[in-house]
């Protein structure tokens, strides 16, 4: 899978030059919509909303947040990949951007959409997910929560962002090397599965600290353990599922997308409006209050880490074949 890095070839963009530099000179004339495709309260709506204060104090021009909800965050990014490309239609997309095209070749489905019908901008975050459940519950340790699960195959549940969404990759990434069967309840976004837990609808779920900080703040959840190679920062105490004997790790990213095919000249704009707002003091701010380091990389080295964490991906979730 590829992510498109240029832009329309050359015949195509000769014939269109005069219209896309006259485009670029001026652009952008009027406010742009940013597709969030999770609803509101997730990891890609709270990253994105920040965001784009500080990107309207760049532009000069509102950046509207549109949450665009449902299949694990297909519908979203395949309204994105049909938008017109001319930079006033941008995304804050999760690894489900190369994890649903995977699944749908896993499961014998037509493609959502494909990698490159986007155009990376920018990586904002890179978080690992850690497991979560109601401080109330009667797990105090990972082990107590793989005992438990192993003893009711089939019994517990946990909350996701929908089937090969993020979050129901890295709980089934904990599945697979703890040899678990759990109960998938899907959503449309990280806070309609956050508040499932809560509510005591499902026992468990997998999202990133950010996303919950709040919730561990309060004490309503307790953390079993982090899906990544180190400790988070963050979370001193909190031990990662490898140093357990469970060797899987999953981190969910935030990146900024344009659709394929957007002028290089609105894209050099884009980018540069994304990496001010990412230093604005609103994100900034936004991001510490959520114990989420920024980690931002820019278009072509935010391409080279997608080529490679495709890779990643596709080599996991083959291994793990279809799942429910």
């Amino acid at each position: 899978m590829k992510f498109s890095t240029c832009i329309t070839p050359l015949l195509a963009a000769a014939a269109l030059g005069l219209g896309f530099s006259a485009q670029a000179q001026s652009f952008p004339e009027r406010s742009i919509t940013m597709i969030v495709p999770f609803t509101p309260g997730g990891v890609s709506d709270i990253t994105a909303r920040p965001l784009a204060i500080g990107m309207a104090a760049n532009l000069g021009q509102t950046v509207v947040i549109d949450n665009k909800g449902g299949a694990g965050g297909a519908i979203g990014m395949a309204a994105t990949a049909k938008s017109r490309p001319d930079g006033y239609t941008l995304m804050m997309a999760l690894p489900s951007l190369i994890t649903i095209p995977i699944s749908d070749r896993i499961s014998g489905r037509a493609a959502s959409f494909q990698p490159d019908q986007f155009r990376p901008i920018a990586r904002l975050t890179a978080d690992p997910t850690v497991l979560a459940v109601r401080a109330e519950s009667k797990w105090n340790t990972l082990a107590d929560f793989i005992r438990d699960a192993k003893a009711q195959p089939g019994k517990i549940s946990y909350s996701s962002s929908g089937i090969y969404g993020t979050t129901h990759v890295a709980m089934e990434i904990l599945a697979n090397v703890a040899g678990l069967q759990m109960i998938h309840v899907p959503f449309g976004g990280g806070g309609q599965q956050i508040q499932s837990l809560l509510a005591g609808q499902v026992d468990a779920t997998m999202q990133t600290p950010g996303a919950i900080a709040a919730h561990i703040a309060s004490g309503r959840l307790r953390l079993l353990a982090a899906m990544s190679r180190d400790r988070v920062p963050s979370l001193p105490d909190l031990p990662t599922a490898r140093e357990l004997g469970y060797d899987g790790e999953f981190y969910l990213w935030t990146g900024v997308f344009a659709p394929a095919g957007t002028p290089d000249a609105v894209v050099t704009r884009l980018r540069t409006a994304v990496r001010e707002g990412a230093a604005h003091p609103t994100f900034t701010q936004a991001m510490a209050s959520q114990r989420t380091p920024i980690q931002y990389l820019d278009s072509e080295e935010f391409a080279r880490f997608l080529q490679a964490d495709t890779r990643r991906l596709d080599a996991v979730l083959t291994k793990m074949g279809k799942i429910e």
